[in-house]
């Protein structure tokens, strides 16, 4: 008999568009949460649309997506509102990240919710959070990623900052709003009145909790840590380094008996048992005479017989894998990340597999994401018990 899912029994009503809420949905639903994904009656959610597409549907879609129920309301119809609140007293969360105030002109805010629902969790996700003077303008990932202090980081000192290739700044607050909605949950059940509470996720705080100790260490000695290319700033030898084949090798050798055993492998023993290089800050002070030390030595192999050598004195090391690389890795194949589905057209595709692994109740993938309303008849007549006559004619109105 298997076992129930971790979030079994958990309803989550999903408002939200494009990555940041969409993405926290998709990771609960993973899980075993029933996750009702509102969409915009005619056209759905933007990332219907977004990159590469087959046969009309972007194929990032089907992943976001996996597991969720598509139903079509129009949000801003005021039938379609009493609709959403009939929903509201039936769910446990309420997730959303439209520009704040958006939802409370539609009669759908904290506080109307809370009438109809007084134990619901409602987890917000935007650009700023719910209060403080930029609360009400609009915020996107990218722009979290810059002001939340990212993007000074990310690139070379004497070049203009850059981005990473994905929507990291969405994609973080997501995994706070997932983290924040299990918290949220805990209390309530926790709570004798099970009150629910409001989950406020700001997209530059999530970019800028993840700024390690440059806050205190500017704060304390007026050092501004600057863009520093493929280094780790005070932490040696942590760097990209070229091999005989032109190709690029990562070594982490900044712990003290790693670096003396890389020392080693590489034929400097002299480094390794110097004693102004046993600890980080010796060798961070030292850091462009160590890495050209390294490369030194990397330029003499190809890259797997480098890779091979470090592997074998246990000195943490790996290539730069393109998404060629990934999908042959057996790595990724053992531990089940790549995972393959049918398109609806039976066209099979691999998909990212399901991340963190739970021993006893894993997640999985029942299904992949809905077409716009697959879900409709099922929750109108079945969950919230419309007749079919009242369900036609919300449809033939535009309601849903």
């Amino acid at each position: 008999m298997s076992k129930k899912k971790p979030l079994e029994g958990v309803k989550i009503l999903e408002l939200g568009n494009l990555v940041a809420a969409p993405f926290a949905g998709k990771l609960l639903a993973e899980f075993g949460a029933e996750v009702i994904k509102v969409e915009e009656p005619t056209k759905g959610d933007p990332l219907r649309n977004w990159r590469v597409m087959h046969n009309d549907t972007s194929v990032w879609w089907y992943v976001q997506s996996r597991n969720k129920k598509s139903i079509t309301v129009n949000m801003r119809d005021e039938q379609g509102q009493k609709i959403i609140k009939q929903l509201v007293g039936k769910v446990d969360v309420v997730l959303e990240n439209f520009k704040p105030g958006t939802l409370e002109r539609w009669g759908l805010g904290l506080e109307d919710l809370r009438e109809v629902n007084p134990s619901i969790i409602m987890t917000r996700v935007s650009g700023y959070g719910q209060t403080g003077p930029y609360s009400q303008k609009p915020g996107f990932g990218s722009v979290a990623e810059a002001i939340g202090g990212l993007r000074y980081l990310t690139g070379y000192p004497d070049l203009p900052p850059v981005r990473v290739g994905i929507a990291i700044g969405d994609l973080i607050a997501g995994l706070y709003a997932v983290i924040g909605t299990l918290l949220a949950l805990r209390a309530r059940d926790q709570s004798p009145d099970k009150q629910g509470q409001l989950v406020d996720v700001a997209l530059y705080e999530s970019v800028f909790s993840l700024l390690e100790g440059i806050l205190p260490e500017y704060d304390l000695t007026g050092v501004v840590r600057e863009r520093t290319g493929c280094t780790l700033p005070g932490i040696a030898p942590s760097n990209t380094y070229e091999c005989a084949d032109g190709k690029h090798l990562v070594i982490g050798g900044n712990g003290d008996k790693i670096f003396q055993r890389l020392m080693t492998a590489i034929g400097r023993e002299d480094l390794a048992n110097d004693p102004i290089y046993s600890t980080n800050q010796g060798r961070a002070d030292n850091v462009k005479f160590i890495d050209h030390t390294i490369e030194q030595w990397t330029k003499q192999f190809p890259l797997k017989e480098a890779q091979r050598i470090l592997d074998e004195v246990s000195v943490p090391v790996g290539p730069i894998y393109g998404i060629k690389e990934i999908v042959t890795d057996e790595q990724y194949k053992a531990r089940d990340m790549l995972k393959e589905i049918e398109l609806p057209d039976g066209k099979k595709v691999l998909v990212p597999g399901i991340v963190p692994k739970l021993s006893e109740t894993p997640g999985e993938i029942k299904w992949n994401g809905p077409s716009l309303g697959e879900h409709n008849e099922e929750i109108y007549t079945e969950y919230m018990n419309f007749s079919i006559e009242d369900f036609k004619k919300l449809k033939e109105q535009g309601v849903i």
